[in-house]
């Protein structure tokens, strides 16, 4: 509200310039500085060689990277006016860069949570099972391509990709298939529902199930996605609603769920998925943000309180090869999210201010030669994961470049988090980073630039308006392509895969989905729908459709739906036809 008393158009940069007034005393002494500036020159000059001299900054050339130019050493030189309390301060303090916590993973591990998904719903019941007696501390469900873009396994559109990639859902009954011998009340549930549209309808079909078991929704515990990037940006498909109308039921999603169900992280704000469909950490980062802003914006217009809403906000990274970034990555978003929250919204509680995250290790990574080779990678990814500060984790399967991961797959993955969190001694130190010459310096260089991309995204109208005249997918496509050519020609070096290239080919046993889920599926829905009161889905479906075009809050709407039986298909094109179908900007 503040922002508004100040001028509609300052950017959040300028917002910030203005209002974090820096107070603090820099840690290192100005004589101790001159005199290591003399020395660090002279050691400059005589014992390094001339080629290392004139090529002081070098950029990692890694998949994804943000091609940021690191020194050859870092020094307190680098990094002159570094403030302990403005800029680093002590965990579970502001400004948070050192973790939301004051003792971290030492009174909290990071969740292990495994991503999961294929088949029928009993098949992904049975893979749940097992992570959960080998260790894994929360579930989270991958949906099948027809259930991520909405159509039943019965539409036409369906046919070949029912139950692969993901669990097929079409209604509440496959819900309470996929959750049979399960405590809702006590597991902890991640939902991949990527869209707003996918989450007003899977959601309100959990919350179905809970009722049907007598479980209140206070009691349940988890998170949706719930992202309009990932609907009108990285989704690739035959039919979108318009990004404003699709924004909307993003923050009706919000309202509904922090209302009804306290326990629950309304949204993910996806930055995972955006990155791996091309586009630098950086970005990723920026553009979570400037949609985190838009959604307060949006839901101070409606009324809500700023910390009311931003102590449910969560964020989903994607962490990549270059281990130092990364680590620094997080870091900086977590002490800029803290800096946006403070000084340009008011926030007050400091829950509000925490930048909580879940990520993932990055799957564009993984390569299908040699495939064992990705371990080590995702080890690696993982491992800067829990130095960064991160909340809650899923490590990528080292068969994922071929296929769903297997069982012994999955398993490896999970056992790769409790080797990190038992075995390495990396969780006994909170922030074991903090103060690294290398780590701070790139921490602030990060955060600057990752502020740079905001304002970038601000002056083309900001995140909704830069949604809806390509300005984004633009951006990626620009940057995905030029990331595509360095890969071809061998400036971005991946072992076995165009450097020192493997011999071995690609032979592997890959995982097999269940041959006759499609069938399965298909049977089922047909007996389900004779089954169901016809009358009640098409007044429940009716209400929906006024609903939408009314501007009332969706939700409420589509919980009665699932508890009339109404299928995910079935609602998909009641929103089609409410809000009408957009086409892409052309963009080249």
């Amino acid at each position: 509200m503040e922002e508004k008393q100040t001028g509609e158009n300052k950017t959040t940069r300028d917002i910030l310039q203005e209002r974090v007034k820096k107070t603090g005393i820099p840690l290192y002494n100005p004589e101790a500085l001159g005199k290591l500036r003399d020395r660090f020159a002279q050691w400059k000059d005589t014992a390094v060689r001339p080629a290392d001299r004139e090529n002081w900054h070098a950029v990692p050339r890694t998949v994804l990277g943000s091609e940021v130019p690191r020194e050859l050493v870092y020094t307190p030189l680098s990094n002159p006016g570094f403030d302990y309390q403005e800029e680093l301060g002590n965990p579970g303090q502001e400004p948070f860069a050192r973790g939301i916590h004051s003792n971290m993973y030492r009174g909290r591990p990071f969740t292990q949570r495994q991503l999961v998904g294929f088949g029928a719903p009993e098949d992904t019941n049975a893979r749940i099972k097992f992570l959960l007696e080998h260790g894994a501390t929360g579930v989270n469900l991958l949906f099948d391509m027809p259930t991520i873009q909405m159509y039943d396994s019965d539409d036409p559109m369906s046919k070949g990709s029912v139950a692969s990639c993901g669990v097929c859902i079409d209604t509440v009954e496959d819900w309470d298939r996929l959750f049979e011998g399960l405590d809702l009340a006590r597991e902890t549930v991640s939902i991949v529902t990527h869209y707003p549209s996918n989450t007003a309808i899977l959601f309100p079909m959990y919350l179905a199930l809970a009722e049907r078991r007598g479980i209140p929704w206070d009691q349940l515990k988890g998170s949706v996605q719930n992202d309009v990037t990932m609907e009108e940006v990285v989704r690739n498909a035959a039919e979108y609603i318009p990004p404003r109308d699709c924004f909307r039921i993003e923050c009706d999603n919000i309202e509904f769920i922090r209302q009804h169900v306290a326990r629950w992280n309304f949204i993910t704000i996806n930055g995972y998925n955006l990155r791996e469909f091309g586009t630098s950490g950086v970005t990723e980062m920026a553009v979570a943000l400037s949609h985190a802003m838009a959604i307060l914006d949006e839901m101070l217009k409606r009324g809500h309180e700023v910390d009311w809403v931003g102590e449910r906000l969560a964020f989903f990274w994607s962490v990549a090869m270059d281990v130092f970034e990364e680590v620094a990555r997080l870091r900086a978003v977590r002490r800029l999210w803290y800096k946006i929250m403070k000084y340009k919204y008011g926030a007050t509680n400091p829950r509000s201010m925490w930048m909580r995250c879940h990520v993932q290790t990055s799957g564009i990574s993984l390569v299908r030669e040699e495939p064992l080779n990705n371990i080590v990678r995702s080890a690696y990814e993982a491992l800067a994961a829990v130095m960064g500060g991160v909340q809650s984790l899923h490590v990528d399967s080292y068969d994922e470049a071929y296929a769903v991961p297997s069982e012994e797959a999955s398993l490896l993955s999970l056992r790769t988090q409790q080797i990190i969190e038992h075995e390495t001694g990396v969780t006994s130190v909170v922030d074991p980073m903090g103060g690294s010459f290398y780590v701070e310096a790139l921490t602030n260089e990060m955060e600057q630039r990752i502020l740079d991309e905001i304002t970038e995204i601000e002056e083309h109208g900001g995140y909704v308006e830069a949604l809806g005249n390509g300005f984004l997918l633009r951006k990626i496509y620009e940057y995905f392509y030029g990331e595509q050519k360095k890969l071809e020609s061998g400036e971005i070096e991946i072992v076995a895969h165009n450097w020192q290239k493997s011999t071995r080919g690609e032979e592997f046993e890959a995982f097999r989905y269940p041959e006759d889920a499609e069938r399965k599926q298909i049977e089922r829905l047909a007996e389900f729908k004779m089954e169901r009161d016809a009358r009640q889905v098409e007044k429940s479906l009716k209400d929906l459709k006024d609903a939408c075009i009314s501007g009332a809050n969706i939700v409420p709407y589509t919980v009665n739906c699932a508890r009339a039986g109404c299928t995910v298909g079935e609602q998909w094109k009641v929103f089609k036809e409410a809000f009408g179908l957009w086409v892409r900007p052309k963009l080249f």
